[in-house]
């Protein structure tokens, strides 16, 4: 056999068995006429896929009835299943916000409450829309519902119960909150029923509600209250409230489980189901939410209620002379629908009607619904158009919650951020259209309309950048705006004057809620040992009075002042310290050598130390806490049931621990996706409900915890900052312009500002002389434009604003020769030789701390510390120079243990 023959057998050899091995027909042309000639056979109708997320198989939806789909068909509708999975694992399923809600009260008014439970008006004053905040007292909880009946206002707490808001007269008139709910026993023998949820009739004369027990109750009048009971559905339950019909005076509910009734009071029996009667049309059961009732859209007299499935897509429940009739309408494409919001309806639009619909992943969609089409067969209804908005850049649209109708052309949404967007025709709404159309607004049809997004801003409490109305004549007062043509600030403070919509997505990147991937370069990553103990040494515990200090070898002292007479005092522990992170209502947070998280707090009359970190979900914490405690001369934040510490972890997490009323409490907040969390550079000082921290990569991130949101600030890439606490400066308390002050990793000084009209801005300051970095953290800031930094070269530099100018002044380092100052001693030193051996007053990089409105605590690098005080404006003089058990230098100090027990 010749060697072309031989090869010629070995290649056929190995392509007959290439051709057994192989399934696909592409390398044997017989095996691919004999496979294409079979038929598809379904074996089972269940399918699963192995989910690399939850590391284990998990049953998937049928793609299509695979009895009818055969060769190309069938394996074209499984790439399509396939696609749609990947579509839908892309875009993150949104959680569902239980508090959100938005009424409109008027025309000029609209109440929003956010996911935080707190309650505030959007009210267009004339000029511009301001916001005036209308909370329910801490003691009654979070709102979750507002409503308005017969003029007036009710709120519904988390826990139940009605308030009804009354207007006090007096000098100063203010709104209060009064219970109501108490005033349900009138229906029932039983204890007083809570209630979950409630809608108003079309009038505003009566309110409908569903109890946590799942029955129907009627408010028919306000004052006096007149309830009346109507129970529940036969061996079933009302969950949701869906709508009211007007005409009909009928109430549609849903079940827990699905189904939906009506309730009409003429009728015989009152409650009436209605079920699936084409079992082949019969789709999953309906979500307990809100839906929306149209009239005369299929003909004359018809009436049309739209709900929601659980599997996401619109359905139709229809009547028409007198005839029910269910129709799919469906959902679009990879898509399912959370929500319904009716529209306002443009009588100029003779075609279509429109409904929009939130979706699972934050989108908006419209669906576009033709007119009475009575010339259609059997009066089938052909389907309406879908339509995409998409949601705001950077921001979505809120899981599940329907958006509210301005005007015509103009819809409210609230975003899962805690934001507000409207969705509106280009050119007719936005933050600084009013409530009436334009002059030059002419309607368009829905072909040629162009809708657009504007991010309206929400307040702190949702820890936004929204600032409440004020009493004050202006442009933001809460009644009627006035235009200001102050020459002094400069700025025309009228609609004109007001931010720019457009820029909102420059500022907020939005990361989600977390993430657990980390990029290769930030594993190497290592803060210093002593970062803890260079950070959170000092604290303070009484303004004025008291302070603590964590010497280098882990034991605890306080300086206090006990009749005039400065001593200090040992409190015993049984672990050394390296820090303390916060305090908190009189209780220290100190974290120890092993990374535990130590609280030293008063036990009648005695200190007790309790390990937090032992609690369940507890962690180490090594790299800090909370930078202050409060901003020199302004008071502390109003306690809430929300009230926390954070720290970071060793893994480079966010970690909540709940303290309000010792309900100790841990949480992991993760970290931005792809960073590890250097350090907390503010706690909301600077914003209620934000952490603002520094990546390891040297960005800016902030942490929602109203939400539990991650968002990155935009930064430039050149700007690297270090991984250092920050300090905040608020010029005025009521205001929420102000700065957070940090350091560049090149030992720079970096402002970040806030304000009304230019948002948020970036300013480099540097270092006051060449050959002068800044070393540590920034120091405390007081009076609200004066900054306190150590600089290389062991002094002490201020920044503070003249006449709208920021300066430089070198307040150098404490002298034994300086007449002001005044050194803890008993006795000169003999030696001169000994005390320039053992003395340095040169200030060490140990962040200070404020020690009173108007003076400052460092720590020197011999170990001693020293106090720096304003005198006049912006005079800083050092005062005195303490001794402390962390130094050589002094030696007399007074030393007395405390009385307090070991952990």
């Amino acid at each position: 056999m010749s060697k072309f023959h031989l090869i010629y057998v070995i290649w056929l050899v190995l392509s007959i068995r290439f051709c057994i091995v192989e399934v696909s027909a592409s390398c044997c042309p017989h095996q691919f006429f004999r496979q294409s000639n079979r038929r598809f056979e379904q074996k089972t109708d269940r399918f699963w896929k192995f989910s690399e997320v939850d590391d284990r198989w998990i049953e998937v939806k049928l793609p299509c009835d695979l009895v009818p789909c055969v060769n190309s068909e069938g394996s074209k509708m499984e790439e399509e299943h396939e696609l749609d999975e990947k579509r839908m694992n892309l875009d993150m399923v949104l959680p569902l916000r239980k508090r959100i809600s938005l009424t409109k009260m008027s025309e000029t008014s609209v109440w929003i409450i956010g996911e935080s439970g707190c309650i505030y008006e959007r009210f267009w004053n004339g000029l511009e829309w301001v916001i005036a905040p209308h909370d329910l007292p801490l003691s009654q909880g979070h709102a979750v519902a507002v409503f308005i009946i017969s003029q007036k206002i009710l709120a519904l707490s988390e826990s139940g119960n009605l308030y009804q808001m009354h207007v006090q007269i007096g000098e100063t008139s203010h709104p209060v909150w009064i219970e109501f709910t108490h005033t349900l026993d009138q229906i029932t023998d039983s204890d007083p029923i809570l209630i979950k949820s409630g809608v108003v009739t079309d009038d505003r004369k009566r309110g409908y509600f569903c109890t946590k027990k799942g029955s129907l109750v009627e408010l028919a009048e306000v004052e006096p209250p007149r309830w009346i009971n109507h129970g529940q559905p036969g061996g079933a339950n009302v969950a949701a409230i869906t709508d009211v019909a007007s005409t009909r005076e009928v109430v549609y509910t849903i079940s827990s489980t699905g189904d939906l009734y009506e309730y009409n009071s003429k009728s015989k029996p009152s409650w009436k189901r209605h079920i699936w009667q084409d079992k082949k049309a019969q789709v999953s059961s309906l979500i307990p939410s809100k839906g929306c009732t149209l009239h005369g859209l299929s003909a004359d007299h018809s009436e049309s209620l739209f709900l929601l499935t659980k599997e996401g897509t619109l359905v139709e429940r229809r009547l028409h002379q007198r005839k029910w009739k269910w129709v799919v309408h469906g959902n679009p494409p990879h898509q399912n629908l959370t929500s319904i919001t009716s529209s306002f309806r443009d009588e100029s639009s003779e075609t279509s009607i429109s409904l929009f619909f939130t979706t699972s992943v934050g989108s908006v969609f419209e669906y576009q619904i033709p007119k009475q089409l009575g010339t259609s067969p059997n009066n089938q209804f052909p389907g309406g158009e879908w339509k995409s908005h998409q949601h705001p850049l950077h921001a979505k649209a809120a899981r599940g919650k329907p958006g509210l109708p301005l005007q015509v052309g103009r819809i409210l949404f609230a975003l899962d951020d805690g934001r507000l967007a409207e969705l509106h025709l280009s050119g007719q709404g936005g933050e600084s259209a009013g409530p009436s159309l334009p002059q030059n607004f002419r309607r368009k049809t829905s072909s040629t309309t162009k809708y657009v997004w504007s991010i309206l801003d929400a307040p702190a409490s949702e820890g936004w950048n929204a600032e409440y109305c004020t009493d004050e004549r202006g442009p933001r007062n809460c009644m009627t705006g006035i235009k200001d043509e102050s020459k002094d600030s400069g700025i025309t403070s009228s609609v004109t004057g007001r931010r720019k919509q457009s820029q909102e997505h420059h500022y907020y990147l939005s990361l989600g809620k977390g993430g657990e991937l980390i990029s290769p370069s930030e594993e190497e990553f290592n803060l210093p040992d002593d970062w803890i103990s260079s950070n959170f040494r000092l604290r303070l515990m009484f303004e004025g009075k008291s302070f603590f200090l964590v010497t280098s070898d882990g034991m605890i002292f306080e300086h206090v002042c006990i009749e005039s007479v400065w001593i200090w005092l040992k409190h015993e522990s049984s672990t050394a310290m390296n820090g303390i992170v916060g305090n908190y209502n009189g209780s220290l947070f100190m974290v120890d050598t092993f990374g535990s998280v130590i609280l030293r707090e008063w036990s009648g009359n005695e200190i007790a130390w309790k390990n937090c970190s032992d609690m369940r979900k507890g962690r180490n914490v090594v790299v800090g806490g909370q930078p202050w405690d409060r901003l020199p001369g302004i008071a502390r934040k109003r306690v809430t049931t929300e009230d926390s510490l954070f720290f970071v972890s060793k893994s480079g997490r966010l970690l909540q621990f709940t303290v309000y009323m010792r309900k100790f409490k841990w949480k992991d907040c993760k970290n931005p996706p792809n960073v590890k969390v250097a350090s907390i550079v503010d706690q909301e000082l600077f914003r209620e409900n934000i952490i603002f921290v520094t990546g390891r990569n040297g960005r800016i991130y902030q942490y929602n915890k109203v939400n539990d949101l991650w968002h990155e600030h935009y930064q430039s890439q050149h700007l690297i900052l270090s991984n250092f606490p920050g300090t905040v400066i608020r010029p005025l308390s009521k205001s929420l312009t102000g700065s957070i002050f940090m350091f560049s990793r090149d030992g720079g000084l970096v402002e970040y500002n806030w304000n009304t009209w230019n948002e948020w801005n970036w300013i480099e300051h540097g270092t006051p002389y060449k050959g002068v970095t800044f070393v540590g953290s920034p120091g405390p800031s007081f009076e609200g434009n004066q900054l306190l930094l150590i600089g290389s070269d062991g002094k002490v530099y201020l920044r503070y604003m003249d006449k709208n100018a920021w300066k430089w002044k070198d307040c150098g380092f404490p002298s034994l020769g300086d007449k002001n100052v005044d050194a803890d001693r008993e006795e000169e030193f003999n030696d001169e030789d000994d005390l320039i051996f053992k003395c340095d007053p040169k200030v060490r990089s140990t962040r200070p701390i404020p020690f009173s409105d108007d003076s400052a605590i460092f720590e020197l690098r011999d170990g001693r510390l020293a106090e720096i005080q304003l005198v006049g404006e912006k005079e800083w003089v050092w005062s005195r120079i303490i001794g402390t058990p962390n130094s050589l230098c002094l030696q007399n100090y007074w030393i007395t243990v405390a009385s307090s027990s070991s952990s």
